[in-house]
């Protein structure tokens, strides 16, 4: 069974490392939806991301606990060799069907390295493993963040490369769950669901629907993530507002290297969570 007990035991308090970007920009347009990235943006991420391409050396007690809970017989770097290849085979396999950024599901992933039929198993074996190579906690002052654009009035959603255990990340440290954080379900867009990764658009518009059956124009979405390539790029060329999450070193990708971003900039750049219900309120006048 999924619950925190998977993860108590493991859960340490991450602080973000500070960047050096300043708050810059303004939002254009009064905003009627805010919708979030989760890793790196809303939860500290140690690994900066969701992915195989974890912590490179996680805590080997932890490891060698885990590998003999679950009779894992093979040492942590084979099983992340392994893992990464059953990845990369399945994205192969999905590109060749048309797919431009392909998501796995974990489980089934990890269902195949290991060779075990029992997807619940599997399951908590996922949650475990990435608890330790990829530890997360909630960016300061999440909750009373949150809370602030509830009373704003303005509709909460996500839009994030996730998996399945994702979701749990809010219920098992802010105590609830993303509905009753205040996030629509119809706006909960989650990577993992639909086969398919940022930055690819087609995960974005994902909410295209959803956003028209709560009456919100495209012009008047925020979109809040920390990388220019997964996150500002397609949410500018869908039509929404962008905020750039600077917050966390490890999370930051300014991806000045690539031509999509090169001349791009968000509308605003928050390094604090806390800024983004002022800019709202700024937006509103």
């Amino acid at each position: 069974m999924i619950t925190k007990d998977l993860i108590k035991d493991r859960i340490r308090p991450l602080k973000p490392i500070p960047t050096g970007v300043k708050p810059a920009g303004r939002l254009g347009q009064k905003i009627a939806c805010v919708l979030f990235d989760i890793y790196g943006t809303l939860f500290v991420s140690g690994s900066g991301d969701i992915g195989t391409e974890a912590q490179k050396d996680p805590p080997k007690k932890q490891v060698t606990a885990l590998f003999e809970k679950y009779a894992v017989a093979e040492s942590f770097v084979t099983l992340r060799q392994k893992l990464t290849a059953a990845v990369k085979n399945h994205h192969a396999r999905s590109r060749a069907r048309g797919i431009d950024f392909p998501e796995v599901r974990i489980e089934d992933i990890w269902a195949g390295v290991l060779n075990v039929d029992d997807k619940e198993k599997m399951k908590c074996f996922a949650v475990e493993y990435e608890a330790i190579v990829n530890p997360v906690y909630p960016m300061p002052h999440l909750a009373q963040v949150l809370q602030a654009l509830k009373t704003t009035g303005v509709c909460l959603g996500l839009v994030s490369n996730a998996q399945f255990f994702t979701p749990y990340l809010f219920e098992w440290f802010l105590g609830q769950t993303p509905a009753q954080l205040g996030f629509e379900p119809d706006l909960a867009v989650f990577s993992y669901q639909h086969g398919v990764a940022k930055p690819s658009q087609a995960l974005f518009e994902k909410t295209l629907n959803p956003l028209k059956g709560h009456d919100i124009s495209l012009e008047k979405v925020l979109y809040v993530g920390n990388d220019m390539l997964n996150d500002i790029y397609p949410a500018t060329k869908l039509g929404f507002q962008t905020a750039l999450f600077a917050g966390d070193k490890r999370s930051l990708r300014l991806r000045t290297d690539n031509s999509r971003c090169q001349k791009l900039v968000p509308d605003i750049t928050i390094t604090d969570l806390r800024q983004l219900p002022e800019h709202l309120l700024h937006s509103l006048k």
